[in-house]
């Protein structure tokens, strides 16, 4: 049993060769240890002779936190002279203390600065307070330790099933339009392969330009919502998904149905009353109700019966009980799995009811389905959906929340691929 405290200390403090001179607490904002190597001889890597002691330099690096307070290492470091002709002199260096490039920080604490980043979601701004130093500092160890990380070739692998969606990245302000930031997720493995600006389809041709075309050649299965640009950017023949078949996200359809008929109630309500609904209008009081499932809207006076009497007093017409209709016909064709062709002949009648239909907002709703018609009849044989891509999604705009909003694309993108894109952590202590 060790009883020496000084080499307990030593033990806690778990940096080989290392020897504590002394723990300077008088400072309550930071703590000092000073520390140096145990004694070594050291040569010239010229000419090969045993080289003397020239000067004990010191180094200042920040380490873990300790008892709630920043550390500061003292580092007495040994810088040797050549006694020979070369006369050369060199000072010591410690990789497993401080790294090449990156010598803000500890190895150690730019590991679990990283950690906290990336798997934990944790502001900079809290662990810069925590370690003593400034954003930038932790930032950009967070950044030179992530780097193998996400370049890792091991961590995308073979992808058979992509899904790909867009969030905002910046809203629209009096100087810029919305700004967006396309994902790229493996649906199967349930992470983010990578991030691209904006969601143009120039803008994922160009991502995908930079993927090899063997692994695009291997992705059987694309999801998207009903996007026209991704479609476009997928589907090109040369640097698109070519062995891929398109599917539209079962979700995305449905919302179709539900945005065609909150546009007739919005419209029937300025037809009939002249302004926008109010809160005793009859059809705004209908709102919710008219995009409920059918099968979930309570019955008596809170559910159907009040749908039906307002629908009686404010759609004169019976435009919004009619995009309401088919609402419901387009949730139906989600009953029909395993069953394409049962499938194709619902979707069909769905278009041809819609083509006749004199209330515009369905006449659209049918030219949708009929341009989407062949991805969303792809779900009924490969049962693919977006909900991986947009639950990670929900993870991307908390990190985003986090941060308390981005200006750099570069750092967003590296804390989502922390977060969310399989990195390998054991990498850090290699």
């Amino acid at each position: 049993m060790e009883t020496d405290a000084t080499r307990i200390c030593e033990l806690m403090l778990d940096l080989p060769d290392m020897t504590i001179v002394a723990f300077d607490d008088s400072d309550s904002a930071v703590a000092r240890l000073h520390v140096q190597s145990k004694p070594k001889r050291s040569f010239c890597r010229r000419c090969g002779m045993q080289a003397n002691v020239k000067d004990r330099p010191v180094s200042e690096i920040n380490d873990l936190p300790i008892c709630g307070r920043p550390l500061t290492l003292v580092w007495r470091k040994y810088r040797w002279s050549c006694p020979g002709a070369c006369g050369g002199s060199w000072t010591e260096r410690r990789d497993d203390i401080v790294a090449v490039n990156c010598s803000a920080l500890t190895v150690r604490a730019g590991h679990w600065a990283t950690r906290q980043v990336g798997a934990s979601i944790r502001p900079v701004s809290h662990l810069a307070v925590e370690l003593g130093v400034s954003w930038h500092t932790v930032m950009d160890t967070v950044s030179f330790w992530a780097k193998p990380l996400i370049d890792d070739p091991l961590r995308i692998g073979a992808t058979a099933s992509v899904g790909v969606d867009e969030t905002c990245f910046e809203s629209a302000t009096a100087e810029h339009a919305t700004t967006w930031l396309g994902s790229v997720v493996d649906v199967e493995k349930r992470f983010v392969i990578d991030v691209f600006e904006g969601r143009q389809s120039a803008d994922l041709t160009s991502w995908l330009a930079t993927r090899d075309q063997a692994w695009r050649d291997r992705v059987t299965t694309v999801v998207i919502d009903l996007h026209e640009p991704f479609r476009a950017a997928i589907t090109n023949t040369v640097t698109g998904f070519t062995n891929a078949q398109l599917v539209a996200d079962p979700f995305h359809v449905v919302g179709v149905g539900n945005r065609a008929v909150d546009k007739v109630r919005r419209r029937v309500q300025t037809d009939v009353l002249g302004h926008r609904g109010r809160k005793d209008d009859p059809l705004y009081r209908t709102r919710k109700l008219l995009l409920i499932a059918a099968e979930k809207i309570p019955k008596g006076s809170k559910g159907k019966a009040r749908l039906e009497a307002y629908l009686a007093i404010g759609d004169p017409n019976g435009e919004v009980r009619e995009a309401l209709q088919i609402k419901e016909f387009v949730r139906d064709i989600y009953t029909l799995w395993n069953d394409e062709p049962a499938a194709r002949m619902w979707v069909n009648g769905i278009i041809d009811e819609a083509r006749i239909s004199a209330v515009k907002e369905i006449k659209g709703l049918g030219r949708t389905l009929k341009q989407w018609i062949e991805p969303i009849l792809a779900w009924h044989t490969t049962g693919a959906s977006n909900g991986p891509t947009e639950g990670l999604n929900s993870v991307i705009k908390k990190i985003k929340r986090t941060a308390a909003g981005f200006k750099n694309r570069a750092n967003y993108r590296t804390r989502i691929l922390l977060a969310c894109g399989n990195c390998n952590w054991d990498l850090l202590t290699n």
